[in-house]
């Protein structure tokens, strides 16, 4: 096996990206460790010539993955590396693992590697984001048959983030385009956080007047175009966003993520903020897929796989739902249903068409988003 000292892994990523990037060393998590089981089940994936030489030949196999992602997921993934890195070492135990983290905005991190930073694993927050790594020959085309749920191993939506007592008394998105209102939100160049709360926006407008986006949405694009208009700060990550409004005390509300939300509520400013949640909002999808172009090198398909795999497990499952996001396991999500009340969602795919046409139609310079912000 081709081994990566974390020394120049480290550069590399600071290179490429200057992204944060967090070891997992050190650090506890809040779950149980993995069982037999799990680590049976994750780890029975077969290896790399490479890696059967070496471990026939008795080595300490020492693997350092990458994993490059959205920005808002860092706190789930600081904790999940810690759990899945205990339980390969078990099921291995001539071999040590070691997670890289890389967060930033969605798109801006795609862009990284399509660039050359050489991360194992993608795991994003949108669709077209890995598409582009696809058309790059980066992620195989079959990247969504790879992994359980079309490689989408839990869900999220966009919620509204308030003041303690909500004293502007926002209950919709239709609040947001009022004159004495201030939004805060990423910028969605840059971030896929920002497009979801764009299109989130949008889709409730459309739902709420009756209109179709591509039959000019006139009182749709109206409301957007108020509601831009109040829009104080784009910053170029959902995490950035949240500490223009938490920190610096922008805005009235921050349009982000559930899990964001819930995170920012329990620990980040706690008994400082509130939670809306919209009448109607947008589904997200989280996919993940292992970079083939870069792991097939260097003899680390299997344990990038692995690491991927072990997000369908109960352990991880139960994780994500702790750290508010929404999983894909249907009894795991029944279990925490006071956390995840009911919401009436929509799918951008089925409203919006393709992500490929979404891109061109909203988010391309001078598309559908410059022309109602106004913005370069």
């Amino acid at each position: 096996m081709t081994k990566t000292g974390k020394k120049s892994l480290s550069h590399q990523v600071n290179e490429a990206s200057g992204q944060i990037m967090d070891g997992n060393k050190g650090r506890q998590t809040r779950m149980l460790s993995m069982g037999s089981i799990f680590a049976v089940a994750l780890f029975t994936t077969g290896c790399s010539s490479n890696e059967d030489a070496s471990t026939a030949a008795g080595e300490q196999q020492n693997i350092d993955l990458l994993n490059v992602s959205y920005d808002v997921s860092r706190d789930f993934y600081k904790e999940y590396n810690v759990l899945f890195s205990d339980g390969y070492q078990k099921a291995n135990p001539d071999s040590k693992i070691n997670i890289n983290q890389s967060h930033g905005g969605s798109s801006k991190q795609a862009l990284s590697v399509a660039s050359g930073l050489q991360a194992d694993v993608v795991t994003f927050n949108q669709e077209s984001d890995m598409d582009l790594l696809v058309e790059k020959g980066l992620v195989a085309d079959n990247w969504r048959q790879a992994l359980p749920n079309n490689a989408v191993p839990y869900t999220s939506t966009m919620v509204l983030l308030v003041r303690d007592g909500n004293p502007k008394n926002i209950k919709d998105w239709s609040d947001l385009a009022r004159n004495d209102i201030k939004v805060v939100m990423p910028n969605p160049k840059t971030s896929g956080t920002a497009r979801y709360a764009f299109l989130g926006a949008y889709g409730s407008g459309l739902h709420r007047f009756k209109e179709d986006s591509n039959q000019n949405p006139v009182q749709t694009n109206a409301f957007i175009q108020k509601l831009l208009a109040n829009v104080v700060t784009y910053d170029n990550g959902a995490r950035a966003a949240t500490t223009s409004f938490t920190q610096r005390g922008l805005g009235d509300v921050l349009i982000t993520t559930e899990n964001e939300a819930h995170l920012v509520a329990k620990k980040f400013a706690k008994g400082q903020v509130d939670i809306v949640y919209p009448s109607y909002s947008i589904l997200i999808d989280n996919p993940v897929a292992v970079v083939t172009a870069v792991t097939d090198k260097s003899g680390k398909t299997a344990a990038a796989t692995a690491y991927l795999q072990g997000l369908w497990e109960a352990p991880a499952q139960e994780l994500l739902a702790q750290m508010y996001m929404r999983p894909s396991n249907e009894q795991i999500l029944a279990a925490h249903q006071d956390t995840f009340p009911a919401i009436n969602t929509f799918e951008p795919v089925t409203v919006f068409g393709a992500w490929a046409q979404i891109m061109e139609t909203f988010f391309v310079d001078g598309g559908r988003f410059d022309q109602l912000a106004r913005v370069e």
